[in-house]
């Protein structure tokens, strides 16, 4: 017999005249209605009787009528009822709580439980720990964030939120909300000490973390800046060694070219040739777009010096577009009228130059025939 059919059978004994024993029927009512897991509609609540609730207004003729379930009308009517009277009372704290239970993505009730706080002088390190539950089950949810955002800066006491997030981001190494979060943290309350640290066991834990190394750049970006060639140097040799690690990753290119768009991809010494090295071992259609980038930057900046041999901006071309065949034919396939396009188009901007080489890139994308010679 199943637990249902157990409950059932002990639940009221009938009498032999069927009817039901009065005395059985009134206690468990009792022990129905002092049930606290058993959920009381507002609607039917003394206390609340003062207050008429107010529907939602969904218009004459809605399109699309949301089912919403009997509890939450119920919870919401109130809701909207409070907030229409903009009653600040503990039973309206109380309420929000229901409100956010039914729907945490809600930023009025949100806003609402703000008021009360400050109205009511609540504990906001209750507060703080009502907002941590919460955050535990839904980590991506914009509202709480925001919300804890508020509380910690009323608190204005930052101690728990790094192990908070690093707590958070362990589950999820990439929860953008997350991130946010302690970027707005570190940067209001100055915590960038060891934040480079942090992030760098983040990575050694995956390096294709992008929001680790978009962590990286910005604590830097903020800190000692990457205008110190010791701080570029260093974080070219960092960045060069993840590469290895990991060849087919993006994330390590494109940080190098985020730390160096502001000076140029080609100016840091013997940047190229360590690239062009690499190549030979451990080769990828990112370290050959990189090249490529860098072949581009060169060109750009000869433009602007007058005592540039023209041999030599022949050769950085024949490099570039060589680059751009091997990727349209060999490692970036799918991308391939990508590249073909881009070898056009620093063709057509090198015009000067190009009438010598026409037949080396064909637009038709077939080969040249020549291969990298660095």
């Amino acid at each position: 017999m199943s637990g249902v059919e157990e409950i059932s059978s002990k639940s009221v004994e009938v009498k032999e005249d069927g009817e039901f024993d009065v005395e059985a029927e009134d206690r468990i009512g009792n022990d129905y209605f002092l049930d606290p897991t058993r959920y009381i509609f507002y609607k039917d609540r003394k206390e609340w009787a003062d207050l008429e609730p107010v529907p939602q207004d969904d218009g004459p003729n809605p399109v699309v009528k949301i089912a919403y379930s009997e509890k939450f009308s119920d919870v919401y009517d109130y809701f909207r009822a409070l907030l229409k009277n903009d009653e600040r009372s503990n039973r309206a704290f109380a309420l929000t709580a229901d409100a956010i239970e039914l729907n945490a993505a809600n930023y009025t009730v949100w806003h609402y439980r703000r008021v009360l706080l400050q109205a009511l002088s609540k504990d906001l390190r209750e507060e703080m720990r009502y907002i941590t539950a919460i955050i535990e089950e839904q980590p991506k949810n914009y509202q709480v964030w925001h919300h804890r955002r508020m509380v910690v800066e009323w608190l204005n006491d930052p101690s728990e939120e790094l192990e908070f997030i690093a707590d958070i981001l362990s589950q999820d190494a990439k929860n953008y909300h997350a991130w946010q979060h302690r970027q707005w943290v570190i940067q209001e309350f100055k915590l960038w000490d060891n934040e480079l640290e942090f992030v760098e066991s983040l990575l050694e834990e995956d390096v294709r973390n992008n929001s680790a190394w978009n962590q990286r750049h910005f604590v830097i970006s903020h800190t000692t800046g990457f205008s110190d060639p010791a701080v570029v140097e260093r974080e070219i040799q960092y960045s060069l060694i993840q590469v290895k690690k990991a060849p087919h990753n993006e994330s390590a290119w494109n940080y190098l070219k985020g730390m160096l768009q502001d000076q140029g991809l080609s100016s840091p010494p013997s940047l190229l040739e360590r690239v062009l090295e690499l190549k030979e071992t451990h080769c990828s259609p990112y370290l050959l777009a990189f090249l490529f980038d860098c072949y581009e930057d060169v060109l750009e900046n000869s433009n602007k010096k007058d005592n540039t041999l023209e041999g030599d901006r022949k050769e950085t071309l024949r490099k570039a577009l060589d680059i751009c065949q091997l990727l349209a034919q060999e490692k970036d396939t799918i991308r391939r009228e990508y590249w073909l396009f881009l070898g056009r188009s620093l063709k057509n901007k090198c015009c000067g130059l190009s009438e010598p080489m026409a037949d080396e890139f064909e637009p038709s994308g077939q080969a040249s025939g020549q291969q990298e010679n660095s």
